[in-house]
């Protein structure tokens, strides 16, 4: 599948609603094709630039500057191991090299089957446990060998579906409101904010000035 489905087109459109410009929907809606098909193909991007008046390169441009969205397949389960200070400290590289004898692939290859893309990642904010890894960006720390290997078995077996859904989904529920301010209370509290702005300026300007006037 590539384009949107008929169900995550409804949602996609929902989506676009909730914006005052449909362009701000764009990271939202390349989340969206990612959850559908576990990567942004090309005929999803051009789907995108479609819905949003946008040329397809755009949305390239755009997802590829984010790690989170893949422009190439990857696998059911993305697996991407801290090795930063706090982890490596607690044995992250001997996990990801374990990860790697264990699951026959190098960081950034897909295991044959498809169900597993391993990555070496920078800091996932999850040092209290480290070593920590992320499964499809939910969280399990502090992994040992031992662990690393149950994790495996489970993610086979399906038992941790309700915890870990299918690369690509990152939210499960979806928002159902768009900006509960007014634009006109937003101009407003601009134009509040940029008189602000202004005032303090000023008053430091003469302050400025006036010490300046001092030195002389």
């Amino acid at each position: 599948m590539a384009r949107f489905s008929d169900e995550n087109l409804a949602i996609a459109t929902q989506i676009i609603s909730l914006y005052p410009q449909s362009r701000s929907a764009l990271v939202p809606l390349c989340h969206l094709a990612q959850s559908q098909d576990g990567w942004l193909t090309p005929d999803a991007m051009e789907n995108i630039a479609e819905l949003l008046g946008l040329q397809a390169a755009e949305v390239l441009g755009t997802a590829s500057f984010y790690d989170m969205l893949h422009t190439e397949p990857v696998g059911k389960y993305l697996i991407g191991i801290c090795t930063n200070i706090a982890c490596m400290l607690n044995g992250a590289q001997e996990v990801l090299e374990y990860a790697e004898e264990s699951l026959g692939i190098s960081v950034g290859n897909t295991t044959e089957d498809n169900l597993f893309t391993l990555e070496e990642t920078e800091c996932l904010a999850d040092c209290g446990k480290a070593p920590c890894l992320q499964v499809n960006y939910r969280f399990f720390g502090p992994i040992s060998n031992e662990d690393f290997d149950e994790l495996i078995t489970n993610l086979k077996s399906g038992s941790l579906g309700s915890q870990i859904p299918d690369h690509g989904t990152i939210n499960r529920v979806l928002r159902k409101q768009g900006l509960a301010v007014s634009m006109s209370e937003i101009s407003s509290q601009r134009a509040e904010a940029d008189k602000q702005i202004a005032k303090r300026k000023a008053a430091q300007a003469a302050l400025d000035a006036s010490q300046k006037g001092e030195g002389k």
